[in-house]
């Protein structure tokens, strides 16, 4: 179980990563969310991760650790104003310079290039 906990937290982490470093905006929110559910996950499973155990102690046994859960609850409200707040920014953004780009600039591509400078076709 431990095994694709990891592997799933790697996973979020890999994509969050990949969608971060996109060059659209609405890529780069998607990307930040997906590492939030990451930390998040990684949060919740340093309380240790048990089957039947109770968070609330005396109840068994075993017990999880609720410190963990309840920095995950506050991370996930944190994490869902950041995200409320990046997309009315990418949405501001959008509109003031007519495209979805992070740095506002149109990518040139290379065969558009060639047509303007004159370049043989």
């Amino acid at each position: 179980m431990e095994g694709l906990y990891a592997f799933c937290v790697g996973l979020l982490t890999a994509c969050g990563i990949f969608l971060a470093l996109r060059g659209r905006t609405f890529s780069v929110v998607i990307g930040l969310t997906l590492l939030s559910y990451a930390v998040n996950l990684f949060l919740f499973a340093s309380g240790r991760l048990k089957l039947n155990a109770a968070a609330v102690l005396g109840e068994s046994e075993q017990y999880s650790d609720p410190l963990p859960q309840a920095l995950v609850l506050t991370a996930i409200v944190i994490g869902f104003a950041m995200t409320a707040f990046a997309v009315i920014l990418a949405m501001r953004a959008r509109a003031d310079l007519g495209n979805d780009h992070v740095d506002g600039t149109l990518p040139v591509q290379p065969s558009d290039a060639s047509q303007k400078s004159g370049g043989s076709q």
